[in-house]
């Protein structure tokens, strides 16, 4: 991806083609090699760290005038800390880069940076006069060997701008699986998958049997025009469609999980179950059991009652750690649909579906170390009448 971006941007073709050491790191900049002065006046060789702005996938104008700084406190020839130090403060901004000061310098015509080129040359000519008064000659134009490009790994079609704008993505990487699977693809199903679609996992796998009905419009992600919904289209190979324009790895099986194929989830590194009936959940668990994958079962209970809804929504959690309480505890149903109820035929609860997706994988993330996770509860639960959230099997 480095190469590639930089071969199509003429600013940081610039850079790399005037001898910058340079790489882009998901969506940051990092110009290497650049020859400060440190407390001792003595020249060392630091990093210059940017984000990145993009639209439709190409660099724009820098939002941004600031750059942080790997390196030890950047100082002029006679060992004064250098006015363009912001801040100091430990942080990685990307993968594999760790900076620990923050440097602020605007253009005079106070119009901002009008590409790459020309703010990261100002921050590291500011550093290289210092060096160069005491090293002549001494220069961030290294000419470094660039390897070429390896494969991309990325599964998306365009950059993640929302991590690294939330300063995030060294974390996003954590969520990287290879196969996960969502079996069912009803209100909460889409919605787990409109949340996973949007992390780096490599392949997205989904099972369901059902047609995509108008009904299902109503309480999925986004919004449907009357010519999308075509008869006899299949659930799965409408979302597929659906998230291939933004990444790719959504894999439809346009089939139930059952006894005969559910060996297929075994190649998974994690499973989300959200179905509605509960007969095969038993042998589907006891399936990810023997294989030590991990699962989150989701569910909800909804009754009318006094001329409005009421119940609780539910995500149980099993992993190789603890497993014993979803049977023993009573935890998830495997009992058979009976047949229409209050949810069934109240089905514009969005909102539920939502939350009950949001409940697992948040979960989820917490089990790959994106959040912290104190607690470690296993049992998920969250009472509409009170707004009460219940955590239970430590």
């Amino acid at each position: 991806m480095s190469q590639k971006l930089v071969d199509r941007s003429p600013d940081l073709k610039r850079l790399r083609d005037e001898g910058f050491e340079l790489q882009v790191v998901g969506t940051h900049l990092v110009l290497k090699s650049v020859p400060y002065v440190n407390g001792n006046k003595e020249v060392k060789r630091g990093t210059l760290v940017s984000t990145l702005e993009f639209a439709q996938n190409d660099l724009k104008k820098p939002d941004e005038h600031t750059v942080s700084f790997a390196g030890e406190r950047p100082c002029d020839k006679n060992g004064t800390p250098l006015a363009i130090i912001h801040s100091e403060e430990r942080k990685t901004p990307a993968t594999g880069v760790d900076v620990n000061f923050l440097f602020s310098t605007k253009p005079r015509d106070g119009k901002g940076y009008p590409d790459y080129y020309a703010k990261m040359t100002t921050y590291a000519k500011i550093l290289m006069h210092e060096a160069q008064a005491i090293e002549a000659g001494v220069t961030a134009c290294v000419f470094p060997v660039i390897p070429t490009d390896s494969e991309d790994e990325s599964p998306f079609n365009y950059y993640d701008t929302s991590s690294s704008r939330a300063g995030i993505d060294a974390l996003s990487p954590k969520l990287a699986m290879a196969k996960i699977a969502i079996v069912g693809l009803g209100g909460t199903g889409s919605y787990v998958l409109d949340f996973v679609a949007k992390t780096p996992v490599r392949e997205i796998h989904l099972f369901d049997d059902d047609e995509f009905s108008q009904h299902n419009a109503f309480r999925c992600p986004g919004a449907l025009g009357i010519e999308e919904l075509k008869p006899e289209m299949k659930k799965v190979q409408y979302y597929s469609a659906l998230y291939s324009k933004l990444r790719n790895g959504v894999v439809p099986h346009s089939y139930r999980i059952d006894i005969a194929n559910m060996d297929e989830l075994r190649q998974m590194q994690f499973v989300f179950l959200c179905l509605d009936s509960g007969e095969l959940k038993d042998p589907i668990m006891r399936t990810l059991e023997d294989a030590n994958i991990p699962f989150i079962d989701v569910g909800m209970g909804l009754q009318i009652r006094d001329a409005a809804l009421s119940g609780i929504l539910r995500a149980t959690t099993s992993t190789p750690r603890k497993r014993d309480h979803v049977r023993d505890n009573h935890r998830v149903s495997f009992a058979p649909a009976l047949g229409p109820n209050d949810y069934s035929r109240n089905i514009q609860v969005a909102e539920l579906n939502a939350f009950n997706a949001a409940l697992a994988v948040v979960k989820w993330k917490k089990l790959c170390s994106f959040y912290h996770d104190l607690t470690q509860e296993h049992h998920t639960t969250y009472v509409l009448d009170t707004g009460k959230m219940g955590r239970e099997d430590f």
